[in-house]
Order: structure tokens, then sequence, then C-alpha cells
């Protein structure tokens, strides 16, 4: 989907072409079962919490959600059509009914106050600041007052050689977008946009960076 006020739509590797090869690739380099299986527990979702996993990209951590809390109504959503189509493939295979939409960060096709828990797992580095900014208000719009938002992202390089790891990731993703990760801004991002106890909550290292856990609360 393409929104001419916004920037350019970037595919989850970048590339249309790696997307087929997207949870080979994110499973052997980022410690994806860890970090992922670490931001649910994190999210503590009860039964009945309404859960959106925002930029779902081939479904993983929808359904792990699913698998974490069955009674959970889990909704994915993502504005890559093609990614969508693999994320329901994956849904059928784990026999776990996970609804899809296809709609952009930045103009969420929800309801005020319809989640208890907003999950997103490396999809913020694919923003500019701008987009950035409006993704977290929309966030907040979708949240109900005391529901919390769980994100997993690149953040501020632990140390020298992290930093020098993710200059392979800015490569590819660009500058630009990651920027605001590794300057260590996602947390003033969040609080900007009207977010409460934002914090930082784990960090694993990763072949291409650190790899950051965060969470923040809508107090209304």
């Amino acid at each position: 989907m393409k929104d001419s006020t916004h920037s350019k739509y970037i595919p989850a590797l970048r590339f249309n072409w790696l997307t087929p090869f997207y949870d080979f690739i994110v499973g052997t380099t980022t410690r994806e079962g860890t970090f992922k299986k670490s931001l649910i527990k994190q999210a503590n979702i009860k039964p009945e919490n309404n859960v959106l996993d925002l930029a779902c990209g081939t479904g993983t951590l929808a359904i792990l959600a699913k698998q974490y809390q069955p009674l959970a109504n889990v909704t994915g959503v993502d504005g890559d059509p093609v990614i969508l189509s693999l994320s329901e493939r994956k849904a059928r295979k784990y026999n776990v009914p996970i609804q899809f939409d296809h709609a952009m960060s930045f103009n969420l096709p929800y309801a005020d106050g319809t989640f208890d828990r907003v999950l997103s797992s490396l999809f913020f580095h694919h923003l500019t600041c701008e987009d950035k900014q409006l993704t977290a208000k929309e966030i907040f719009r979708v949240l109900k007052p005391r529901a919390e938002l769980h994100i997993a992202d690149w953040g501020k390089p632990a140390n020298v050689f992290m930093r020098a790891l993710f200059f392979s990731i800015q490569l590819l993703d660009g500058f630009k977008t990651t920027k605001d990760n590794i300057d260590g801004k996602l947390i003033e991002l969040f609080s900007e946009a009207g977010f409460s106890e934002v914090n930082q909550r784990k960090t694993f290292s990763t072949i291409f960076g650190t790899m950051t856990l965060y969470s923040a609360i809508k107090r209304s």
C-alpha cells in the first residue's frame, strides 16, 4: 500500500525478492526465538485480551501470542499483501485462528480503544522519524485505557562492537530510518505520543547489533 504523503513502503527485508526467505534469515541471524518469546512473556497477555501484532510480517509473533494465550483474540496487520499471504499460510499450518489485515501503521483500520496489547517486532527501524511519530500516535489511539505496548527492535548499541555490526543493517534498511533506533530515541518518541512508564526492558546481542525490548502503558 502506498500513501503519497508518507515515505515509500519498505518490504520486511527491503527487497521484495527476499520476502520468501524472511523466516530463514531472521531466524538464523537475530536470535528471533529468544527475543520474541521474551517479548510475549513480557506482554503477559490475559484471556480474552484483544492483541494486535503491528507489522506482523510472516506472523511468527502473532502465532506465538496465540499459542501463549489461546483465549486471546489476536490480529496481525501489515502493509505488504505478499507477506500477509505467508502469515495466513503459516497460521493455517499451526492451526491457530488469527485475523490478518492489510493496512499501514500510520492509518490503522480499527476504532479507538480496541486493543489491550499492541506488539511489534523489527518494524520501527523501517520508518522515517515522521512516520515513527505518526505510528506511535496511532498505536496510542487504538489501545484501551491502561492497555500496553510491547516492542522489540534494534536499539542503542551496547558497545562499540555491536555498533560496528549494526552498520550492515543500516546498509540494508537505510541510515535515515535506523538513526532514531541507534540514538536511543524510541523511548522519547513513545513518551511524546502520550505513553507513560516507557522503559527499556531487556537487550540481546546478535550478529547484527543490539536487539532491545521496550514497554509502555496508555494511562488514559
